[in-house]
C-alpha cells in the first residue's frame, strides 16, 4: 500500500508540473496586450514599455514561468493586473462561493443517483426502469443552464420562495447564503445525477450477475440486504471515478452558472480575468484548480483500495 501511495503521489506531482508548463504557454501565446489594455488605447508607446517592464512582461519567457511557479509553491500568487490587490485575495473571496456550491451539488446528485441506479437495476426491464432511465435520458440532454432559468422562473419569479441570483455572504446568516446557493446546485446537480445514476444501473446489473450475489440469495439473504451490502459495495469502483469527475467539474466548470445566477464564485473569476486579459489571475485561479482536480482523483485512487481490499492485495 505505502509503495502504491508513494507512486500515485509521484504521478500526480508529474501532471502538476507539466499542467502548469501547458497553462502557462497556452496564455501566454493568446493574443493582446495586458499593459495595452490597463493603460488603454491612448497610451502612448513609452507608457506601456514602461507599464511592461513593471509588470515583468519584457523579461524571457523561462524565467518568467519559473518566477510565477516558485511563487505558486510558497501561494504568493502576484498582483491582479485589473484589480491591483494580491490574486490570493480574490481567491479567498471567490472560493467561500464555489467549494460549498460544488459540495452541495455532489451531495444532491449523490442522494438522487445512488437511489434511481438501485432501483432501475433491481427492475431491469420493467417498466420503472424504462421510466427511470428515460428520465435520466432527458437529464443528460438538457443544458444545466436550461435547468438554471427553468428553476428560477418557478421557484423565484412565480413561487418567490428564493432569490433569483446574487450572493449576500455568509456575513448574512448561514440559511441567507445557502438559500442563494440552492436552485444554482440543483441545476448543477440534476444532469450529474442522470449521469451517475446510469452509470450506477449499468455497475449494478454486472455485480448483480455474478455467482456470490445468486449465493448469498441462495441462503436466503433478503433482496435488499444483497443489494445494498453487497452488490453496491462492489459496483462502487465505476461509481467513485464519476463522482471524482464531476466534482472536478462542478468546482472548475461553472462558469456558465455562476453568470446566470450572478454568483460571485471562482468561474465567473476567471471568465471576467479573460475578457481583461488579466494573466496572472487566469494563470493562478487555474492552476488552483487543476490542483484541486488532482487531489480529488488521488483520494479516489486510494479510495479504490479502500472499497475493493483486492486492490491492495494485487498492490
Amino acid at each position: 500500500m505505502t509503495a502504491y501511495l508513494l507512486k500515485r503521489l509521484i504521478i500526480a506531482l508529474a501532471t502538476l508540473v507539466l499542467a502548469s508548463m501547458v497553462v502557462f504557454a497556452v496564455l501566454e501565446i493568446i493574443p493582446g496586450d495586458p499593459a495595452r489594455l490597463m493603460l488603454g488605447l491612448n497610451a502612448s508607446a513609452d507608457q506601456v514599455e514602461v507599464l511592461r517592464n513593471q509588470m515583468g512582461l519584457n523579461a524571457p519567457l523561462a524565467l518568467r514561468y519559473l518566477h510565477w511557479a516558485g511563487g505558486l509553491l510558497s501561494l504568493d500568487f502576484g498582483r491582479s493586473y485589473t484589480y491591483s490587490v494580491p490574486v490570493i485575495d480574490l481567491v479567498r473571496e471567490r472560493v467561500v462561493v464555489s467549494l460549498p456550491l460544488a459540495l452541495i451539488a455532489l451531495a444532491l446528485s449523490t442522494i438522487i443517483a445512488i437511489p434511481v441506479g438501485l432501483y432501475s437495476a433491481s427492475r431491469r426491464g420493467q417498466a420503472g426502469d424504462t421510466i427511470a432511465m428515460g428520465a435520466t435520458q432527458f437529464g443528460v440532454a438538457v443544458p444545466n443552464f436550461w435547468f438554471a432559468l427553468m428553476l428560477i422562473y418557478l421557484f423565484a419569479v412565480w413561487l418567490r420562495l428564493v432569490p433569483a441570483g446574487g450572493f449576500p455572504g455568509w456575513s448574512a446568516g448561514v440559511w441567507p447564503a445557502l438559500k442563494s446557493l440552492l436552485l444554482p446546485s440543483v441545476a448543477l446537480a440534476l444532469p450529474q445525477a442522470a449521469i451517475l445514476a446510469r452509470v450506477a444501473r449499468s455497475a449494478l446489473i454486472e455485480v448483480l450477475n455474478e455467482d456470490y450475489i445468486r449465493t448469498a440469495r441462495a441462503k436466503g439473504l433478503p433482496y435488499r440486504a444483497v443489494l445494498w451490502r453487497h452488490a453496491l459495495r462492489n459496483a462502487m469502483i465505476p461509481v467513485l471515478t464519476i463522482l471524482g469527475l464531476q466534482f472536478a467539474f462542478l468546482l472548475a466548470g461553472t462558469i456558465i452558472i455562476e453568470n446566470v445566477f450572478y454568483l460571485p464564485g471562482l468561474g465567473r473569476l476567471v471568465f471576467q480575468a479573460i475578457t481583461q486579459r488579466d494573466l496572472i489571475v487566469v494563470e493562478s485561479v487555474v492552476m488552483l484548480l487543476v490542483a484541486a482536480v488532482i487531489a480529488v482523483n488521488l483520494i479516489v485512487d486510494l479510495s479504490y483500495a479502500v472499497v475493493d481490499p483486492r486492490l491492495r492485495s494485487r498492490q
